[in-house]
């Protein structure tokens, strides 16, 4: 046989091997088969000696063509299984969107969290502003500077947490607006909601708590009236607990307003025919409120001869027990999921 036609054969044998290997393990060892030290085309290389001087050129040129086309062919088959790998890569680990997603089991807010938040975006969208104070109060801004003498029973040990003679863990948000209107030197109208932690001594039951959440509003100016303050409440009840909710004004007293109202709420359960939660009477009390007082407006800094305005207190506890038909407040402090996850 010619020996250019045994390489040609033999290059051509080593192409099928190669288009015919799919796995990359398998193509290194067609390689080192032909091409490695103890392959055929090295044994071709060994009978150059056999022959004539002439054809000896020719000859290795012809070898060493066929090797470095059968290398491009490797190189080639090489990509080819790289490809397949990717692609069989992929499709394995195609995700079908069309597929119903795992459920994630998230966390939510707690309910008393919802029902501040629900408060204060209802008052940010009426153009309040929402105000914090300390926790930790001295006794000017929380009795003396609202109208609340050394002798009120307010300031009693069983009322309040005393720190030292003159600190105290706060009984009301209503510093907060003490130190606002301070901070406006008396001269700029107010329009807040102060929502936070309030603490007074006393014993834990199903409607009592020493540590409670507690929503202030506070509004003044030169022209607020008793049916602002009405208006305010009756939408704030209709927000809380539905539009066919109506509300009433009672007289009642508090040092920091005068006059004083307490407000109640048109029973959700019997919608004012008189059930067993409003007691027959068609009407449950919610919260506390009035136009505040002049000693309170000039101990803050304010002229009660040009200013006037309301406040009202309300705790957030009671609106989530009736909205919601909780019978014991502390269900909101034992951190049981079961009674958290209601409220999703």
């Amino acid at each position: 046989m010619d020996i250019k036609q045994k390489v040609k054969d033999l290059l051509k044998e080593a192409k099928e091997q190669v288009a015919a290997t799919d796995l990359m393990h398998n193509l290194n060892q067609v390689k080192a088969d032909y091409l490695g030290k103890k392959g055929p085309f090295s044994g071709l290389m060994r009978h150059m000696k056999d022959l004539p001087n002439e054809e000896k050129p020719t000859f290795g040129k012809a070898v060493n063509t066929a090797k470095q086309e059968l290398k491009k062919a490797i190189e080639k088959q090489r990509e080819v299984i790289k490809e397949r790998q990717i692609q069989a890569k992929l499709e394995a680990e195609t995700i079908d969107v069309t597929l119903p997603s795992r459920q994630f089991r998230l966390g939510n807010k707690h309910l008393l969290t919802q029902i501040i938040e629900h408060i204060e975006d209802l008052f940010i969208g009426m153009g309040y502003e929402i105000k914090e104070g300390p926790e930790v109060e001295i006794d000017e801004y929380n009795f003396e500077k609202l109208n609340l003498p050394k002798n009120h029973p307010a300031r009693d040990m069983q009322d309040t947490f005393y720190i030292t003679e003159d600190t105290l863990l706060r009984t009301h948000t209503s510093p907060v607006q003490v130190r606002t209107m301070l901070n406006n030197n008396g001269n700029k109208p107010i329009k807040i909601i102060c929502p936070g932690i309030v603490y007074r001594r006393d014993d834990d039951d199903a409607t009592h708590s020493h540590q409670f959440m507690q929503i202030e509003g506070l509004v003044v100016d030169e022209k607020t009236t008793m049916a602002d303050l009405k208006g305010t409440l009756e939408i704030m009840a209709k927000e809380l607990f539905g539009e066919q909710r109506k509300i009433r004004l009672r007289p009642d007293y508090f040092p920091f307003t005068e006059p004083s109202v307490e407000v109640d709420v048109s029973c959700h359960n019997c919608g004012g025919d008189g059930c067993h939660i409003c007691k027959q009477t068609g009407w449950i009390e919610v919260l506390g409120a009035g136009m505040v007082n002049n000693n309170v407006l000039k101990a803050s800094g304010y002229d009660p001869e040009k200013y006037q305005g309301f406040a009202f207190g309300v705790g957030v506890e009671r609106l989530a027990m009736l909205k919601y038909k909780i019978n014991d407040i502390r269900d909101f402090y034992t951190n049981d999921q079961r009674f958290n996850n209601q409220f999703k």
